[in-house]
């Protein structure tokens, strides 16, 4: 692994920095995780992922024969951190990870209305509405936490679902490129607290699909868990319209509590939670709007992860 942060950013990122992004607050830096998990970490890559060196070192160069069949997908072949990216959610199996990835810009393809160009200085509305954020901290398992509150907090006339559905990609972009979440994966808190009928409307078959697609085929990252927190008996209305899409590996990692904050520290320790869920965690959640101060830092790269994809056939 890289020693120097130069070396790091040049191993673990598609464009160039002088410095890794960050930002500071009074007793807190909140950056990008890029470093070499440490030894607990890389015992879990170990045991569930099959990862070690010799391992991880051939199925980098399958990998990349494979994809060199692929004449017409445009893809990072030479940068390591990338194709690691995709072998670690498919257990080093190179056939796997190259439908990884052609899932994964297919998947684009079919979605170019949300995906072309997308950045966070074009998003800046879902960020700034506190709809969405993550929590600086991980879990006791080292997974990152992504809270989607769509109840009381969000205003549906002012933040479509779709604009949703971007902020939570952009947030996932970034996480993918932390070799931690990449091997520990993440978990997701749907906080439907004031959720309202007018906002149950918004919630469409097509929309439960993309959604359920993307999670189950589409992105390379391990979703250990989605917990529904807070939600009032109208929620099953939308949980109904996901339903018929849920695969049995995903509808096993969902999990309802309600108000029931037991419920949820069997698989959350409240070490690790904030107080707003039954927790003990004494350090300042961050914001939708100080996220976004983070994303805009890293513009560059996602306009890197922009520039890749399956080649735009010309029209006759």
């Amino acid at each position: 692994m890289p020693k120097t942060e130069q070396e790091l950013i040049r191993y673990a990122l598609m464009a160039d920095y002088d410095e890794l992004p960050y930002l500071k607050f009074t007793d807190y830096t909140l950056k990008l995780e890029l470093e070499e998990p440490n030894l607990e970490v890389l015992e879990i890559a170990q045991r569930e992922l099959r990862e070690n060196p010799d391992r991880t070192k051939e199925a980098v160069q399958q990998l990349i024969d494979l994809l060199k069949e692929e004449t017409d997908l445009k893809v990072p072949i030479h940068k390591e951190a990338w194709l690691i990216r995709f072998l670690r959610p498919c257990k080093f199996y190179p056939e796997s990870a190259l439908q990884l990835i052609k899932n994964y810009y297919q998947f684009k393809v079919k979605h170019a209305n949300i995906y072309d160009g997308l950045s966070p200085v074009k998003e800046k509305n879902i960020f700034q509405s506190n709809v969405i954020t993550v929590m600086p901290n991980r879990d006791q398992y080292g997974r990152r936490n992504l809270i989607l509150a769509l109840g009381k907090n969000w205003n549906h006339k002012k933040v479509t679902l779709d604009e949703v559905f971007k902020g939570v990609v952009l947030f996932m972009e970034i996480a993918m490129l932390e070799p931690e979440t990449q091997i520990a994966g993440a978990n997701v808190i749907f906080d439907m607290d004031g959720l309202s009928l007018q906002q149950t409307w918004q919630f469409t078959p097509p929309f439960a699909k993309r959604i359920v697609d993307w999670i189950q085929d589409a992105i390379p990252l391990r979703i250990k868990s989605l917990h529904v927190v807070n939600q009032p008996y109208i929620f099953n209305m939308v949980f109904a319209l996901f339903k018929p899409f849920l695969r049995e590996k995903l509808k096993s990692r969902i999990h309802f509590h309600g108000t029931d904050r037991k419920s949820l520290h069997e698989h959350m320790s409240p070490k690790f939670l904030p107080e707003s869920y039954g927790g003990s965690l004494d350090i300042p959640q961050i914001t939708g709007s100080q996220w976004l101060e983070l994303l805009l830092k890293c513009e560059k790269e996602y306009s890197e992860i922009n520039s890749y994809g399956y080649k735009k056939k010309e029209k006759k």
